[in-house]
């Protein structure tokens, strides 16, 4: 008699997918577009669907500043700045003509163009240095955040009690030496202006090719660490990909609200309205003089609160899709400190800066702003001096192994 034997199906190929955090967040997505299609507005919801893509577009990219910033200063490694000089020309070129105009889609725009002068510099390099010993800038704690970074829920906490201060502040650093508002399209005119800055990104970026290359001989490879191959919903993206489709969100944004993409101005306004259920009274404060009604009104009518809380469910959709999502509670002591004073200065001097790595560099200079050209070396003066702080904090400092004989 011949006997069979039946093989049973073996379990499922896994699909490299953190399933329910995936599900979660793509279920927050949709419930938020429609509430606030619902209650607020069309363009409020498209806002929030902005800025999901955003936390997606940086978490799949690894588009970070701090590091960028971090492995020139220590290694003399420059694709992360390179990037960053793409993207600014790409978003310049795509930016100046209707700023210029003043209007796109039949709607009236306007950039970020805020007072150059003291307190930018010394805002900016007190958040560069916060950058380093926080982990990441602003836009880089919200996608760790929503990424499952334990640490920067942290970095992000004081990086909310550091505006709150500022905040309160405000009526001594507002009155510290500062030129009027200066547009560059506007003082200018859009050709001089546009190319004006094209010529300063290349210089930067063939800066960073000749000092990468006096330092290793060659430019160094920037690897995604993994061997997988780049995909549109899971990645690992190119920076390529990550520095257009910012500057094309931002975009967006800017046709969308009327101004562009910007972060920190909600952690203020979080921290106010934290310390308003706590029976403080912030609106004496100078800070909200001018814009009392924001904290009383609903943070869904505020365009940063929603686009943040919307970068932050965009990284998690990202990482649950990538199969990273994957907290870890357990925190060394000196690293945790180090992300509480940098989390302080990164709220504090976005504020004294009037912006961060976003509003003020990225939208700052897409703005054509004087201000944003004031913000960026003295952000990576700060930034540079992090750097050597961090290992007094067990925080790590990448080089490029050296390569020998053996």
């Amino acid at each position: 008699m011949t006997t069979t034997t039946a093989t049973l199906p073996g379990p499922l190929p896994s699909l490299g997918l953190n399933l329910k955090p995936l599900l979660i967040a793509l279920l927050l997505i949709v419930a938020g577009a429609i509430y606030l299609g619902d209650t607020v507005s069309v363009r409020q919801s498209a806002l929030w669907v902005v800025g999901a893509l955003l936390g997606v577009t940086l978490y799949h990219s690894s588009f970070g500043f701090t590091q960028a910033w971090r492995v020139f200063v220590s290694d003399r490694r420059g694709a992360g700045l390179r990037a960053q000089m793409l993207m600014l020309a790409f978003g310049v070129i795509l930016f100046f003509p209707f700023l210029a105009q003043g209007s796109l889609a039949g709607q009236a725009v306007s950039g970020f163009v805020s007072p150059p002068g003291v307190s930018v510099l010394l805002g900016a390099f007190i958040f560069g240095l916060g950058m380093q010993l926080g982990g990441g800038c602003a836009s880089g704690t919200l996608f760790a955040v929503g990424g499952g970074s334990t640490r920067m829920l942290v970095t992000l906490f004081f990086f909310i009690v550091g505006s709150i201060l500022a905040a309160l502040n405000f009526t001594w650093w507002s009155t510290l030496p500062a030129l009027a508002p200066v547009s560059l399209v506007k003082a200018w005119g859009l050709w001089p202006a546009l190319l004006a800055n094209l010529l300063v990104f290349a210089l930067i970026a063939g800066l960073t090719v000749v000092l990468e290359k006096r330092r290793h001989g060659q430019l160094v490879s920037h690897a995604t660490g993994t061997s997988r191959p780049a995909t549109l919903l899971r990645g690992p993206w190119p920076l390529v990909w990550g520095a257009v489709a910012l500057v094309l969100l931002n975009f967006a944004t800017l046709a969308l609200a009327g101004r562009p993409w910007g972060i920190t101005s909600a952690f203020a306004l979080w921290g106010s309205k934290g310390l308003l259920a706590l029976g403080a009274d912030p609106a004496q404060w100078a800070f909200w003089a001018k814009n009392p009604a924001a904290l009383t009104a609903p943070v869904s009518q505020d365009i940063t609160s929603v686009m943040d809380v919307g970068l932050i469910l965009g990284a998690l959709a990202a990482a649950a899709a990538a199969g990273k999502f994957a907290p870890i509670w357990k925190i060394p002591a000196r690293s945790l400190l180090a992300a509480a004073i940098g989390g302080i200065f990164l709220g504090y001097g976005a504020r004294l800066a009037f912006g961060c790595n976003i509003g003020a560099y990225f939208s700052g200079i897409l703005s054509g702003s004087l201000h944003a050209w004031l913000w960026l070396p003295a952000a990576f003066a700060g930034s540079a001096l992090g750097v050597h702080l961090r290992p007094w904090f067990g925080l790590q400092v990448e080089k490029t192994p050296r390569m020998t004989a053996c």
